[in-house]
């Protein structure tokens, strides 16, 4: 096989349980037959790191892709990727002399001299690549999935996204996308499906179009639908005590099945490609959650924060319940991180910002509070009561708990460059550049691009 003609494909379906996933496959009229097939290939079960408040989504496909363990890339927080100089796959693969596409891979900076393409995941403050397209995609998915707690979409952002659905949804699919919408104002977590099915659009016909030798893709509706619905899997309810509400979600539905559904009909569009090999990796994975827990998302972080007083330069949201504040200067962030560290709940006397990471100049901050927020549930800032509802969404009752054991499969041509079974995240970074004959200690010590 020549250079100009290695294709690979990195196909990251976030933290799927496949053990669940072999569970399905053994109860009658679920068959998957495209994720049986790939239970039935070349695949190993990955390893990560051992400490819980180390077992994060972006701490792992940073270690992905950057063939580096968390102890040796230190990216602890999503979006830390930006500015830390530590070597991607993307760019080692480009200065190589391959071409390179990535669309939603998490915690990823775009790097790359002349992108294939490149959509950022909607967390991560790193440029698309210069086509109007990849740029309105980009920002109408990161607003709508930002907002999403609050089933808010801007006029703006819909008009992107139904471009976008006009420019790359496949024909093929549109009863696929119409069954999913249909359904969705009593099945909710559906959304998540349309979004994940059109990013596999953008993906597949940019991979036709420009037919980059590495490209990846990131799909997530698996992993949020764990998070919160785990409980209602069939392979799980039948043996567990744990139990979701019926305002939550309708004792008889099971949207971890609605989901792998979509994920067997993509993976089976992948593997049925003749002029490609694929890598399919979760990262980590999930289990079911030990106990009951409530997640909240402020609504608009910005008035919230000026309501305490606290004067700030900038705001990020990140997922569900964490944002980035910056200053102006370390004063300002200690100050502000005085306030926050001392609003407190009245019913447990509980923080409701129980982590608070000081960076100097900015403040990673997370909405700890886990019980349920009621009409009479109030916060307090020194001896004032406020209503606290009115400044919080419900996000989810918190299901699915990560664990350190993921997967990861390999099509026949890649197959004879996977890890040892139980190996870390990090050498899936590493058996990609061994696929193309890429010496990562050959490359420079940060990327020369940017």
């Amino acid at each position: 096989m020549t250079k100009a003609s290695k294709r690979l494909i990195l196909l990251e379906l976030n933290e799927i349980n496949f053990d669940i996933v072999e569970q399905y496959i053994s109860l009658d009229g679920t068959p998957f037959r495209s994720l049986k097939k790939l239970l039935e290939g070349a695949r190993i079960r990955t390893s990560c790191e051992k400490r819980y408040k180390e077992l994060e989504p972006w701490i792992q496909w940073a270690s992905v892709h950057t063939s580096r363990t968390y102890t040796e890339h230190g990216i602890y927080r999503l979006g830390d990727i930006v500015g830390s100089g530590i070597p991607q796959i993307f760019e080692q693969l480009e200065y190589a002399g391959y071409t390179v596409g990535a669309i939603s891979a998490m915690n990823a900076e775009n790097r790359l001299r002349r992108p294939a393409y490149f959509i950022p995941d909607p967390w991560t403050q790193t440029p698309s690549d210069s086509s109007w397209w990849s740029q309105s995609l980009a920002q109408a998915v990161s607003q709508a999935v930002n907002d999403n707690a609050r089933a808010h979409i801007s006029a703006k952002s819909a008009l992107q996204v139904v471009l976008g659905f006009l420019r790359f949804a496949r024909v093929g699919h549109y009863q696929k996308y119409l069954s999913l919408v249909a359904a969705s104002h009593r099945k909710p977590w559906l959304k998540a499906l349309v979004l994940d099915l059109l990013l596999h659009d953008v993906h597949w016909t940019l991979f036709n179009k420009k037919k980059p030798n590495f490209s990846t893709l990131f799909l997530n509706a698996g992993a949020h639908i764990q998070h919160h619905y785990f409980f209602n899997a069939e392979p799980i309810r039948k043996n567990s005590t744990k139990k979701n509400p019926t305002w939550y979600v309708a004792a008889d539905e099971d949207p971890l099945s609605d989901v792998l559904g979509l994920y067997d009909m993509i993976v089976g569009e992948y593997l049925a490609r003749t002029d490609t090999d694929v890598v399919l990796a979760t990262g980590l994975a999930q289990k079911p959650y030990d106990r009951v827990k409530f997640y909240y998302r402020l609504n608009t972080h910005a008035v919230f924060l000026r309501k305490l007083g606290i004067v700030f330069s900038g705001l990020l949201p990140r997922m569900t319940r964490d944002f980035l504040i910056e200053f102006e200067n370390t004063h300002q962030a200690l100050a502000a991180q005085n306030v926050l560290a001392n609003v407190r709940v009245d019913d447990e006397d509980a923080p409701l910002f129980g982590e608070i990471d000081n960076r100097g100049n900015s403040l990673f901050v997370t909405l700890t509070y886990a019980h349920e927020i009621k009409v009479s549930t109030n916060y307090y800032v020194g001896d004032l009561k406020h209503p606290l509802l009115p400044e919080v969404s419900f996000v989810a009752i918190k299901n699915g708990m990560h664990q350190e054991e993921g997967f990861a499969f390999f099509t026949p041509g890649v197959a004879k460059f996977a890890p040892a079974d139980k190996a870390h995240v990090a050498e899936l970074g590493k058996a990609i550049k061994n696929y193309f004959e890429v010496d990562s200690r050959a490359q420079p010590v940060s990327s020369p691009f940017r």
